[in-house]
């Protein structure tokens, strides 16, 4: 596979050294003197500097080959948009990945057309909400093209889930409960399961609806 990183930071410099690794060929491009002078004395040849919003740039670095996968990995959000953008539209690149570095961005990468991100702000507070019961409703996954979120939910004494079927609660529609996480086990959902106090349910929603399943399963928030 054939990888073009933009940026050689410590995100782009690690995950370059993993795909050169497992034999990967890997192109890095970096504008910054001191770190293109260390890039260069680790991985040779391969680190090229620039700026990779620049098309000759790019091209330089085998844009039009194209390359499997495009990485933009900069500190700068408008920087990795660009780059994702000319990868796919003007290049034919099938799958680029962006780095947002700040959440509020979030959306504006999906609005124009960059749906493969990586936020790591994000992920941190989802690890943090997951260790926080009482938030309710925890999003794991965003699966942007099907409009979709997995979420996970943990059903209270006073929830009105509690103690009925699965089959008998008002879900939202096109959500699904996949599993319960009960006394140390994972077991699947079926419309007989009932639902207990402390379960940890796994389920499936649209991305418009997650405050309809939350108060379903655990009522109007206090």
């Amino acid at each position: 596979m054939y990888v073009v990183i933009a940026g050689g930071g410590k995100v782009g410099s690690n995950v370059a050294r993993s795909l050169v690794d497992l034999g990967h060929e890997v192109t890095i491009i970096e504008q910054r003197p001191d770190r293109f002078a260390r890039l260069e004395e680790e991985f040779g040849p391969v680190v090229m500097r620039g700026d990779a919003t620049e098309i000759p740039v790019l091209e330089r670095a085998g844009i039009g080959r194209p390359p499997e996968l495009v990485l933009a990995v900069t500190g700068d959000d408008e920087d990795n948009l660009v780059i994702s953008q000319i990868a796919k539209e003007s290049y034919g690149v099938r799958k680029a990945i962006a780095r947002v570095n700040d959440p509020r961005n979030q959306q504006l990468f999906e609005l124009l057309g960059v749906s493969q991100t990586i936020c790591a702000t994000t992920s941190i507070l989802g690890l943090v909400e997951h260790e926080m019961p009482e938030h309710g409703l925890v999003r794991l996954l965003e699966l942007q093209k099907e409009g979709l979120v997995v979420v996970e939910v943990q059903v209270e004494g006073e929830s009105p889930a509690a103690g009925k079927k699965a089959g008998g609660l008002g879900l939202p529609a096109g959500s699904r409960l996949i599993s319960v996480f009960r006394q140390g086990r994972t077991e699947l959902v079926d419309p007989a399961t009932v639902m207990r106090p402390g379960d940890q349910v796994l389920a499936v929603v649209p991305e418009d609806s997650t405050a309809d399943l939350r108060r379903a399963l655990l009522g109007a928030p206090k």
